[in-house]
């Protein structure tokens, strides 16, 4: 019985997710608390920062509320967090589309993601997407 409730935790997660996630790849700021708030003790913030063996250790020891601890501490880090911070952490050093970035910066970044991409790290979508967003951000 226990096995299948882990299951369905998983299960839907993993729909949660995928319903956030949806046409967009950029992770917020904003969503991460939120789910850091409503759903850090099973690690729903952490699929969603895209950080999976964290995720799965905190389903595999939400019973010891000792992640919901842990998600408490990281819901005021979260918070304190810049978004040029957030940003570089978790889209890949992406600038937000609010302003511009130098072309020096973009250059640097456009490398990065080349690299990423051909170690296999992101996909060809998620490389095409992230090099479209800094180009705009021109």
């Amino acid at each position: 019985m226990g096995q299948l409730k882990i299951l369905l935790v998983l299960y839907a997660n993993k729909y949660l997710l995928e319903l956030i996630n949806e046409g967009n790849s950029m992770k917020t700021k904003s969503t991460a608390i939120l789910l850091c708030f409503f759903g850090g003790g099973i690690g729903i913030h952490k699929f969603y920062l895209g950080q999976n063996v964290a995720g799965i250790l905190y389903l595999l020891f939400f019973w010891t509320f000792i992640p919901a601890l842990i998600a408490f501490v990281e819901f005021f880090v979260l918070i304190v967090m810049s978004d040029s911070e957030f940003n570089t952490k978790y889209n890949l050093g992406i600038a937000s589309a609010g302003g511009p970035i130098s072309a020096k910066d973009a250059t640097s970044a456009l490398a990065d993601l080349k690299n990423l991409f051909d170690s296999g790290v992101i996909t060809a979508e998620e490389y095409e997407e992230k090099r479209q967003n800094l180009l705009k951000s021109l």
